[in-house]
């Protein structure tokens, strides 16, 4: 019992920020962020794209979705809440050109011993590429408790601009909380160069090792999706880490692509359990909801929300959805394609970026509910969003 009572309290201090568990006179974080002014409201399709409130610790990228960076003015001033005592240059609310890429921000701790650089960056909020390649790719590096350095890869694509539009996200920063010393390999998600053309993605599911086990979470399927992981959740709330969806102002009739997979030999539950009659299954869907409420107020569809994704269609944020209904065991590159179903949405709200597309990759079908077989494999590559009817 003593040593998951340590990997606890391991993983908690993992999840803080490098100076949240500190004296309050060594944060150095930004906990908000906006443009105040009527007069930039004509920048942003909606209103709520011009606050992002309660950043997560884990976040250095802050994105602010405006309808064009041709015609944004080269002098918008972003506002931030820091926390106590520390300072910030550029400096708070001042004037700053956005429409040549991202803007770095400083964060100095009252005590001026910490610093934090995050990046913040105006974008167009359609998707920057509409068949993804997944050639992409960077190795990003992270100090582990332990002292060692986890690397681990991150997916992006590339916007008109040329930034870096980290649109996709992975479970690798959750892994990584049991993790020491680990390779891009050794994670559930990494780019592999054996994709069907060039480079590809490889999900697999592993072991969540002692810490998962005790917590009834004892496996972590390989997940790719468009939109966010917020590491912030992981042992409170591991479903709403995942936030799905980035916008798109257009109306998804189907998507194709290619896939290899190959299931793990032994299927468990939750507890461990074995089921010898059962057979891990991979998964490809893809939802299109409405990211704002009835009120104005943003919605972001979570892994509470595709639980069950029967009952998806139930959800009143939710217009279209998308699943390969089969993806049989192969070691060879197969085509896949599925066809969006549901309610049209309002032409309107399409174009003004008011719907947001979820695309989701997992080694593991029932992976949310940590049921699946360890060693499950899937890959995927030449990922294609189609419109035409």
């Amino acid at each position: 019992m003593n040593k998951y009572i340590i990997l606890i309290g391991l993983c908690c201090c993992c999840m803080a920020s490098c100076i949240k568990d500190e004296a309050p006179n060594k944060e150095c974080d930004i906990e908000s962020a906006w443009i105040e002014g009527a007069e930039y409201e004509k920048y942003f399709y909606q209103t709520t794209e011009m606050r992002k409130e309660k950043i997560s610790s884990a976040e250095t990228d802050i994105y602010f979705s405006v309808r064009s960076l041709i015609s944004l003015s080269k002098q918008i001033p972003v506002s931030f809440k820091i926390t106590d005592g520390a300072t910030i240059e550029p400096a708070n609310g001042s004037m700053q050109d956005f429409t040549q890429g991202r803007v770095v921000y400083t964060v100095t701790s009252e005590d001026g011993e910490w610093q934090r650089k995050y990046n913040v960056i105006f974008v167009e909020p359609q998707l920057p590429a509409q068949k993804f390649s997944f050639e992409d790719v960077e190795t990003q590096t992270e100090k582990t408790l332990l002292g060692g350095v986890n690397e681990l890869h991150v997916f992006y694509e590339r916007a008109m601009t040329d930034e870096r539009n980290y649109c996709w996200a992975t479970g690798n920063s959750g892994s990584a909380l049991t993790k020491n010393g680990s390779k891009p390999e050794e994670f559930p998600v990494y780019s592999t160069p054996d994709g069907k053309t060039g480079r590809g993605v490889c999900l697999n599911t592993q072991s969540a090792g002692a810490l998962g086990e005790f917590m009834k979470k004892p496996i972590a399927a390989g997940s790719l999706f468009l939109g966010k992981f917020m590491v912030d959740f992981v042992m409170s709330d591991a479903l709403k880490a995942t936030q799905f969806g980035v916008p798109n102002g257009k109306e998804p009739v189907r998507i194709i692509g290619w896939y290899k997979y190959k299931p793990g030999e032994k299927f468990t539950d939750k507890d461990m359990k074995e089921y010898p009659d059962r057979t891990d299954e991979a998964s490809i869907y893809a939802v299109y909801y409405r990211n704002t409420d009835d009120n104005g107020e943003s919605y972001i569809l979570d892994g509470h929300a595709v639980e069950d994704l029967d009952k998806l269609s139930d959800n009143p944020q939710v217009y279209k959805v998308a699943r390969v209904a089969s993806l049989p065991p192969t070691d060879t590159w197969t085509p896949w394609e599925m066809f969006f179903e549901g309610r049209d949405a309002p032409d309107g709200l399409v174009t003004a970026q008011g719907f947001s597309l979820a695309l989701v990759f997992s080694s593991s079908k029932q992976g949310a509910q940590f049921e699946g077989a360890i060693g499950s494999t899937l890959y995927v590559d030449e990922v294609e969003v189609l419109y035409e009817k």
